[in-house]
């Protein structure tokens, strides 16, 4: 179980980022200014911190000193965008550092790379009835094993690592393809039509109009 500890003052923002989180299988605890932080960081052990550098009481910089020494990684999550704070950040040890406003496809991407390379991420995705095995590229469900393309079983992993997200069809097809979007191609619609019946997601992968698919799935 990844435990990430949100420490975010903007409300909304520390909703969201806690909803995506969650929705990828991360327990997520919050904290809106760096005294409540540094109180949650002592009495709880985490796999990750994202942290906003303009917060009350105690700044995201002076919280990064009393977490810097813990191990633990960080994920500066900041409007502040000039070169000397982005630097400043990195050099105190944070792991990465990501500018508001951000995509969340782009935050759970960076979470993602951050944990592997400290290797505690887990390479099983329970999602919508499935199992996915991204060590094998193998996919369950139940204890029955369903055939997939290389096409079909990396659209399945973009929605599961995506879920509630409406995904637009350029997105999906720069990323799938790794080519410019042909917006006369079909090409995604297909690949989704048949990945919908060979794993069940008839209700759960919906289409968007005039955007795209979003995988549907409940908290």
């Amino acid at each position: 179980m990844i435990r990430i500890l949100i420490v975010e003052d903007e409300i909304p923002i520390s909703n969201l980022i806690k909803l995506s989180l969650k929705n990828e299988g991360y327990v997520c605890d919050c904290a809106f200014d760096g005294e409540s932080a540094a109180d949650k960081i002592s009495e709880t052990s985490y796999d990750l911190i994202l942290l906003d550098i303009m917060i009350p009481v105690i700044d995201g910089f002076e919280l990064m000193e009393f977490i810097r020494p813990l191990g633990v990684p960080v994920i500066f999550i900041t409007a502040k965008n000039s070169v000397h704070d982005k630097v400043r950040g990195l050099r105190m040890g944070a792991e990465d550092y990501i500018v508001k406003p951000f995509e969340v496809i782009e935050l759970l991407a960076r979470v993602d790379v951050v944990l592997r390379r400290y290797h505690k991420t887990s390479d099983l995705i329970e999602i919508a009835g499935l199992t996915i095995d991204s060590r094998s590229r193998k996919v369950y469900r139940k204890e029955e094993e369903i055939s997939l393309t290389p096409k079909e079983y990396e659209l399945l992993l973009l929605f599961a690592q995506n879920p509630n997200t409406a995904l637009y069809r350029e997105t999906i097809y720069e990323r799938i393809w790794e080519k410019e979007y042909d917006y006369g191609s079909k090409t995604v619609d297909l690949h989704i039509q048949r990945l919908r019946k060979k794993v069940h997601w008839e209700k759960e992968l919906q289409a968007v109009n005039k955007v795209g698919y979003r995988l549907e799935v409940l908290p």
